[in-house]
């Protein structure tokens, strides 16, 4: 039988509350059940409020602290310092589970320090659990300034691990990896060719789908004559094709360009001497930074760019070509 058992039906009134300048305001101690259960149909089913810890629970066989709600959040912290601390030795430090179809989450700290932090020594530091079928996530971190949503870190396993149905992980936005990646599946792309910075004279007047040949000093040039053997590929970025991949990248370098070097890419294509037709093998042009129909192979030979993907009867324009130097 319950020791303390609070009840109220008015929203201004708890069912129970503690208030303690210097101490505890509420404190409950359970050696089989739960310390402190609390249960609401509109409001917090435990509200803690303090200059140090707002709820802190401790159990040696269960949950330090279980929320459960219909409408709201089954734990929710707010603090200067950590929203929820949840420390375990054999189970979930902090456990959160939301059986919201809507979107809910299990878990979710607000803070100007950590959100929610979870120390296990056998299990889960924090583990998140939702049966929704419209995108809730299990577990939910947000940080307003410069720090880390979620962070995951391990000695011995994997700092955080994901699995999945459709996806294990979703990245919106750009993604950075210091150290090895190990895939032991495909890698799809869903761009088109495999690209590299190069240093660019004049970068900043060459556009995309422009033929490059080297320099002598190491950049690379727009094309200016036929048959050039010096052609090195093209830029990248025309037309519906963007790169896939690109190498050796340098930030804060505006005068290097991508420049494709295998697959599918729009290139500048001049027709004014040959029409150019599906499958034709295209060389440099005498038409700056374009390409032509190779009509003579043997002057050809070492200056091809690649084979056009799409005719161009007369004039200039963009096709896509599939960049194969030879």
């Amino acid at each position: 039988m319950a020791n303390l058992i609070g009840d109220s039906a008015d929203a201004a009134l708890p069912g129970v509350k503690g208030e303690n300048t210097a101490g505890d305001g509420v404190t409950g101690t359970s050696n089989t059940g739960y310390a402190v259960h609390g249960i609401s149909q509109t409001g917090y089913g435990v509200l803690g409020e303090s200059q140090g810890s707002g709820v802190v629970g401790k159990s040696t066989g269960w949950f330090g602290v279980v929320g459960m709600s219909d409408t709201g959040s089954g734990v929710y912290g707010e603090a200067t310092g950590s929203g929820v601390i949840g420390k375990s030795k054999t189970w979930h430090g902090t456990a959160g589970f939301s059986d919201s179809t809507t979107g809910g989450a299990g878990l979710y700290g607000e803070a100007t320090g950590p959100g929610v932090i979870g120390v296990s020594k056998t299990w889960h530091g924090i583990y998140g659990e939702t049966p929704s079928t419209t995108g809730g996530a299990g577990v939910w971190g947000e940080h307003k300034g410069a720090g880390s949503g979620v962070v995951g870190v391990s000695q011995g396993g994997a700092g955080v691990y994901g699995k999945g149905g459709r996806v294990a992980g979703f990245f919106e936005g750009k993604v950075e990896v210091k150290g090895d990646l190990d895939v032991t599946g495909d890698i799809r792309l869903a761009n088109a060719d495999c690209a590299e910075d190069f240093d660019i004279a004049d970068a900043s007047s060459v556009e995309p789908g422009t033929v490059m040949v080297l320099g002598q000093e190491g950049a690379l040039h727009a094309s200016q004559q036929p048959y050039d053997k010096r052609v090195a590929g093209v830029i990248s970025g025309a037309g519906a094709y963007k790169p896939g991949i690109v190498l050796d990248q340098q930030p804060a370098r505006p005068d290097r360009l991508p420049v494709a070097l295998l697959g599918k890419v729009y290139c500048k294509a001049d027709a004014q001497n040959a029409p150019i037709e599906v499958g034709d093998l295209l060389t440099t042009s005498s038409l700056p930074g374009h390409a032509m129909k190779a009509a003579e192979p043997l002057k050809a030979f070492g200056a091809v760019i690649g084979k056009a993907l799409r005719p161009l009867r007369e004039g200039q324009g963009l096709i896509p070509i599939l960049i194969a130097l030879q």
